[in-house]
């Protein structure tokens, strides 16, 4: 399975997060798993991507050519894949990915993640993600989801497919029982829907 995981270029201001990287880079690894990520060396891309590394998976990096003559490109990829903007770099890590895992980070990880959610809503597949919720860092986040469905701009059904697990563990758990929840969602695919 290809784990496309979203994290950011910084640290943040908790060790938990690092540790959390760390964790799931080796998790990664030792479940027989390839990781998909920016392809950063710096912050808590460097340290999931080392981690993967380390423990012998086959690590994919995508990265756009200004983030390599910047000089932040993780060395010792499996692969790494040139693009030319953002968007593409997204697209490409989107094509790769089976799972979706969010660690905690800034904007660039919010768009990311917010596009997953859009296509678990509209049933374009992956059919769920995961944000590694390392002490409550995403509560906002679903608590802002959570308006969205009391206010139906978003189902409940599609929120209760984007998970919040509180740790590497937790996670292991879910990807490891991915295959017994549904592949759409309750009520069968948005778009097939009459508006209401």
């Amino acid at each position: 399975m290809n784990i496309t995981v979203y994290c950011g270029s910084n640290f943040g201001d908790n060790p938990h997060f690092e540790e959390a990287a760390r964790d799931l880079g080796a998790l990664i690894a030792r479940t027989g798993h390839t990781l998909v990520y920016g392809g950063s060396s710096v912050g808590l891309m460097g340290t999931v991507s080392q981690a993967a590394i380390e423990g012998g998976a086959p690590v994919i990096g995508v990265e756009p050519a200004f983030f390599i003559e910047a000089g932040v490109a993780q060395h010792d990829l499996t692969e790494l894949i040139v693009c030319d903007t953002m968007g593409e770099r997204k697209a490409k890590m989107i094509e790769l990915g089976d799972a979706f895992v969010a660690l905690p980070g800034g904007v660039g990880t919010l768009e990311e993640i917010a596009e997953i959610f859009t296509r678990v809503r509209l049933d374009m597949g992956p059919h769920e993600c995961f944000l590694l919720n390392i002490d409550g860092f995403y509560d906002p986040l679903h608590a802002f989801l959570q308006s969205m469905v009391e206010h139906r701009f978003f189902d409940q059904c599609d929120l209760d497919r984007c998970h919040f697990p509180r740790s590497v563990e937790a996670l292991a758990h879910l990807l490891a029982t991915s295959d017994e929840r549904p592949l759409e969602r309750c009520d069968g695919p948005l778009l097939l829907q009459k508006a209401g």
